[in-house]
């Protein structure tokens, strides 16, 4: 089956997606963030006030060679692009599952966007009303470095009849 793609803005969305409306291969592209300094260090002084994301000639002797985004600041923001511009599901992103990796630090200054692709579509045998969908995302900054790679399973439902 041909590849399907949705481009995604801020500006603009397109029609809500059922179960029925996807397909495996589907990609999604969405809207960008602006990652400010100021904003990093807020988010890991209230969720993860550690050195290296508060300080940055603190963050200058660590692994991350300077200051560096919390990865959960990451996974907020790809979050946040996924609901805003990235996939719109009808009734909206429900996790039940996934894994994330962080390959890059995020660093202030940092354009991101999020990337997706439906990796599996798996029709629930009980619940004929929904069923989940594997989604790979990355997140990835203004180089086209990816900075997290999420794969979620959601629950997405079929089409009121």
């Amino acid at each position: 089956m041909e590849r399907e793609e949705y481009v995604m803005s801020d500006n603009g969305r397109e029609a809500a997606l059922y179960l029925d409306d996807l397909v495996v291969g589907a990609r999604f592209r969405s809207g960008e963030f602006v990652l400010e300094e100021a904003s990093l260090k807020a988010f890991a002084a209230q969720f993860d006030p550690q050195p290296f994301h508060l300080d940055d000639e603190a963050a200058r002797q660590t692994l991350f060679g300077g200051l560096a985004a919390s990865g959960w600041h990451t996974a907020a923001i790809t979050m946040r692009l996924l609901v805003t511009s990235g996939m719109p599901l009808a009734d909206g992103l429900i996790g039940a599952g996934g894994e994330v990796d962080w390959p890059r630090p995020t660093r202030a200054g940092d354009v991101l966007r999020v990337e997706s692709c439906i990796q599996a579509i798996t029709p629930s045998r009980s619940r004929p009303d929904r069923g989940i969908v594997a989604l790979e995302s990355l997140t990835l900054n203004q180089r086209d470095e990816v900075v997290q790679r999420l794969l979620a399973k959601l629950v997405v439902f079929r089409r009121p009849a």
